[in-house]
């Protein structure tokens, strides 16, 4: 997590869930999911969760002239998932600073019952203007992601 004594934290909402069904693009020849692919699943889920709350990337760019860049990942693999598997990903804020917010996400095997934990990762978003540089994620952004 990030120390920044002003950060916010979005604890206490509920997660988004975003399904995903595992295609053979996404598995190795055993027919598993190939262990990067968790990272383009969390990608995908993210920008549907920033999405849900009124963030288009694409718009964000252009009105604001920056965008999240991930600067830092920690991803543990718990169990593996195979082929036809359906999804369920999970997005939750964890905490937001003035440059970076970290985001903690969940892939589980969809199960009526119990769905089965099979990665995780922390993931930290930083905000860098149109030529990388880092810069303060803009109030009107924090606003729609508390």
């Amino acid at each position: 997590m990030m120390a920044n004594s002003s950060a916010t934290t979005g604890a206490g909402l509920p997660p988004f869930c975003w399904p995903v069904r595992v295609y053979w693009e996404d598995t190795d020849a055993g027919g598993i999911v190939y262990y990067a692919n968790y990272l383009k699943f969390f990608e995908r889920a993210r920008t549907e969760w920033l999405r849900a709350k009124g963030i288009h990337q694409q718009t964000l760019r252009e009105e604001t002239g920056g965008m999240f860049v991930v600067s830092q990942a920690q991803i543990n693999y718990l169990k593996s998932a195979r082929l036809d598997d359906e999804l369920l990903l999970t997005t939750s804020l964890i905490q937001t600073g003035r440059v970076a917010m970290t985001i903690y996400q969940q892939a589980r095997l969809k199960h009526p019952d119990n769905p089965v934990l099979l990665c995780e990762a922390t993931i930290r978003a930083s905000w860098v203007s149109a030529i990388g540089k880092p810069a303060r994620i803009p109030q009107v952004i924090l606003d729609k992601l508390l």
